[in-house]
Order: structure tokens, then C-alpha cells, then sequence
């Protein structure tokens, strides 16, 4: 069911009886509130809510029992996700970047499936040590908050392919990343790094690292020999 940029306002009655649909896209609106009825579509494996005006994400999201691809929620003006997400353990991507969360539950940590996790300029200041829980996470997208370090936990994130930190306050490479053994991308731009650590070089899968408009030496050694096994770097 495709409701994208429909002029809407509130989300018509009729939408809850179709309770056969996989999809439904409700993106580009202007709405502000979604009703609990939503509960009623429990073949739902696809929810897209981005691009509107909502203030809250309704739990009953949290009970939908097929949602396991995608809950888009990007561009709202969520200032908290409840709790109940966490019960969607088989949920593949969440996108809750453009929002002013502040903060990510810790009932994050529950959403075990959870393979790419985006949350782009949502005011972070930290992340919950929960995170290192989500042991089938490939991909995590943070550009544009305000961390200044990652949770220990981090260290766990074993399948994490790709790590996107750019714009944020980091002052070093967190070391939490050093035993990453899939990690093939690193996005560290426009953050205060002045220095790379050694243990970088030794990084097994990376292909990629970024640490263009920080201080760094784009000469330094960690950096020379990770070029020299085919790394592209750029600093």
C-alpha cells in the first residue's frame, strides 16, 4: 500500500482494514500522529513513516509480528523511541536519522537481527552500551551527532562491515574498533583526530578509511601500510 506524498494529514480509517498488506509507505505526509489501530496489520514486513511530522512512534509498532525488513522513521520530530521496538528482534534495517532524539534505548540492544542501523543527526551524545549486543549488525551510520566515544561494547560487533562517524567530536580512533574483524569501511571525516594508532594497520578486512578534515598526517606510518596492503586511504 503506497500512501507517499499524498497530502495527508491523518491516516484514513480504511488503510487499518487492509489487513493483508506487507507494505505500507506513508512517507512525504504530514502527519503527526499514527493511531495504535496500526496493530492491525500484522503481515506488515515493510513500514515506512519518514518525512512527516510525528512526535512519537506508536508502540504498538512493537507488537507488529512480520515487520522484519524495514522501519523507516527518518524525518520526523521524534524526540524519544519507545521502548517497544525492542521486541521487534527480527527487524533487518532501522533509519531513525533527522530526528532530535538526543538518545538511543537501551531496549536497542534486544533488536537482534537488526543488519544496518542508521542515525544521522539525531543530537547523540553517547550510545548504549547495548549496542554490542546486536550481533548481526553490518552496517552503522552516525554521521552528524555528537559522540565523543563509542560504548565498550562495541568491541562485540563482530559482523560490522561498514562504520560511518563522520561530524562528530572524537578526538582519537576509538580503540573499541581495534579488534573488528570484518570492518571493511571507516568513516572518521570532520572530527578533532590528530594521530592514528598503530593497531589501525593491523585492521584484517579494511578497505577503505577516511580521515580527511581532522589533523591528521597523511604520512604517518599506520596509515603507509595499510596503503601498501591495498587500503584506500584518504587524510
Amino acid at each position: 500500500m503506497n500512501l507517499w506524498r499524498s497530502g495527508l494529514t491523518a491516516v484514513p480509517p480504511e488503510v487499518w482494514r487492509e489487513t493483508d498488506a506487507e507494505v505500507l509507505v506513508l512517507a512525504g505526509n504530514e502527519l503527526t500522529h499514527v493511531p495504535d489501530d496500526i496493530a492491525a496489520l500484522t503481515r506488515l514486513h515493510t513500514l515506512d513513516l519518514g518525512h512527516n511530522a510525528l512526535t512519537a512512534v506508536p508502540e504498538a509498532v512493537g507488537s507488529l509480528p512480520a515487520l522484519t525488513r524495514c522501519l523507516y522513521l527518518h524525518d520526523n520530530r521524534l524526540t524519544r523511541l519507545p521502548a517497544a521496538l525492542g521486541r521487534l528482534h527480527a527487524l533487518g534495517y532501522l533509519n531513525v536519522g533527522e530526528n532530535p532524539l538526543g538518545a538511543l534505548p537501551g531496549e536497542l540492544g534486544a533488536m537482534a537481527g537488526l543488519k544496518e542501523l542508521r542515525a544521522q543527526h539525531c543530537g547523540l551524545t553517547r550510545l548504549p552500551e547495548s549496542l554490542g549486543r546486536l550481533s548481526s549488525l553490518r552496517e552503522l551510520w552516525l554521521r552528524g551527532n555528537a559522540l565523543t566515544a563509542l560504548p565498550d561494547s562495541t568491541a562485540e560487533l563482530h559482523a560490522l562491515r561498514e562504520l560511518e562517524l563522520r561530524e562528530n567530536a572524537l578526538e582519537a580512533v576509538p580503540a573499541v574498533l581495534a579488534g573488528l574483524p570484518l570492518l571493511r569501511r571507516l568513516d572518521l571525516r570532520a572530527n578533532a583526530i590528530r594521530g592514528v594508532p598503530p593497531w589501525l594497520a593491523h585492521l584484517p578486512a579494511l578497505e577503505k578509511l577516511d580521515l580527511r578534515w581532522n589533523g591528521v598526517e597523511g604520512t604517518e606510518a599506520p596509515l603507509a601500510a595499510l596503503r601498501e596492503r591495498g587500503c584506500v586511504v584518504l587524510a
